[in-house]
Formats: structure tokens, sequence, C-alpha cells
């Protein structure tokens, strides 16, 4: 149990208390832009940040995303309201992204 004076890490306050919320997106149609991307979510609350993912070989994105939200409760309204939602003739799909597994390839 930790004393009443010692602080958890910020990393800990922030995934473990709900300051912000990281969503994935999925089945993102390849023409989607970022800026098309943010403004869809920023239509329900404000986006702290948001990236597509984009493949080394080809240099286009791979048809999901991310999008990180400061405001838990904006996030999951965002959530329930685009899951399912056609963006650019895709349905995409949106759910809280989890953290990925650390493993030898992902550590360099």
């Amino acid at each position: 149990m930790l004393a009443a004076n010692i602080l958890p890490p910020r990393e800990f306050s922030l995934q473990y208390h709900g300051t912000r919320m990281k969503l994935l997106i999925r089945n993102l149609s390849r023409t989607t832009t970022e800026a098309e991307l943010r403004a869809l979510f920023e239509a329900h609350g404000r986006v702290q940040s948001c990236n597509l993912v984009i493949d080394k070989k080809t240099g286009g994105p791979k048809g999901f995303g991310f999008v990180e939200m400061p405001g838990p409760g904006e996030a999951k309204a965002a959530m329930k309201t685009l899951n399912g939602k056609d963006v650019g003739g895709s349905k995409i799909r949106v759910k809280k992204a989890t953290p990925k597994p650390m493993t030898d390839r992902n550590a360099k």
C-alpha cells in the first residue's frame, strides 16, 4: 500500500485515473487523411493527438490509426457515435486502444 504522501508515477495516473483516452480506429479507407480523422473526432470534443499508421514499404496508410482525447467522457461518446459509421466508403470500427505487449521486436 502506498503511503499517503507518495504519488503514483504520471503514466499511472494518466492511464488509470481516466484523464485521457486513446482510441483505435480500424477499417479506415486508404484515402482518409489525418485532418479528416481529426475533424471527425473533434466534433465530439478536444483531440490531443491523431495519427494514421503508415506502411513503411508503400508510404501509404495501412487503414487504421489512433486518436487520443483528454476527456474520457468525450472519447466514449465519440466511440459510441462513430463506431460503424461510414467514412469514405468504409464502415469504421472504433474502440479503446490497449497497450501493445512488449516484445523483443518493438523494444528497438
